[in-house]
């Protein structure tokens, strides 16, 4: 990371984010291992982590059936699993690369879906209807400093009994230095308002360079993130910490079952993700 930056605006920000996961869908389609989906009962691990909790609070019990908004899709593997389990689903994201790379996706699996471009914070504009289900999973919220916004659009999206889900990596986890050899807070846990400024030539998955390499995020503390929720108008039913994080970190997190987790005698110490179920009364 370079220094934050409290002067940078954030339509800055934000073409700066745009232009750099413009960059990560070619890479991506290659590191998401895409070729996994040609079986018809494969679906993503994210949604294969997120399903239970999830549908353990849903009046139905299960997704099939139910009209699903997938906020922050990405290339839409996560929003055709989902799909794969009989939701009828709704992708928005504000990458036209990614919109473009999910319907090629759908279509080669057969697959019904929705693709909406629309930044996440004027979704409800954007987007037809009303929906069972709300979900964003994983590495979504930091990318935006509005999370008031944010919410009221989730609870505008709903329908009444709608449920929302999320999962995301854990605010503490971001205010850890990730190239030191011990557990380290190098970042402002509390520093919402000043994004950090991040300069990197690769992503998460797949091998590639980017050359849009600067992108900017907000940490959000959960006390943010409940509190956006709740005056917005939404019941918290679930809240949970989690240890397994889907994506490395840190190189000194080892591989474990559903993505990487710190060395043993730090792994209660600090939490990877959290996950959020809030309802609409």
């Amino acid at each position: 990371m370079i220094a934050p930056n409290a002067n940078v605006t954030w339509e800055t920000a934000r073409d700066a984010n745009l232009s750099n996961w413009e960059e990560r869908v070619a890479i991506h389609e290659v590191g998401y291992g895409l070729e996994a989906f040609n079986d018809p009962d494969h679906i993503s691990d994210v949604v294969a982590d997120d399903l239970p909790v999830l549908e353990r609070y849903l009046p139905e019990g299960t997704v099939e059936g139910l009209d699903l908004c997938h906020l922050q899709c990405h290339i839409g593997t996560d929003t055709l699993s989902l799909a794969r389990r009989g939701a009828r689903v709704t992708g928005v994201d504000f990458s036209p690369a990614a919109l473009r790379s999910a319907e090629r996706l759908a279509a080669r699996l057969g697959l019904a879906a929705t693709w909406v471009e629309a930044d996440v914070q004027d979704a409800r504009a954007a987007v037809e209807g009303e929906f069972d289900v709300v979900y964003t999973s994983i590495g979504t919220i930091t990318w935006f400093p509005d999370l008031d916004g944010w919410a009221r659009q989730i609870h505008a999206l709903l329908k009444t009994g709608g449920t929302f889900y999320i999962r995301d990596g854990h605010p503490v986890l971001y205010s850890l230095d990730e190239n030191a050899e011990d557990l380290v807070i190098r970042y402002p846990y509390l520093g919402a308002h000043t994004p950090q400024q991040w300069d990197e030539t690769t992503t998460y998955s797949g091998d590639g360079t980017i050359e849009s390499s600067r992108t900017y995020a907000w940490i959000h503390p959960l006390s943010q993130v409940f509190s956006a929720l709740l005056d917005a108008g939404l019941r918290i039913v679930h809240v949970d910490e989690g240890r397994v994080l889907p994506w490395k970190f840190a190189e000194r997190m080892i591989e474990a079952p559903g993505g990487y987790v710190w060395p043993e005698a730090e792994r209660d110490l600090v939490p990877c993700t959290f996950t959020i179920v809030a309802v609409k009364d």
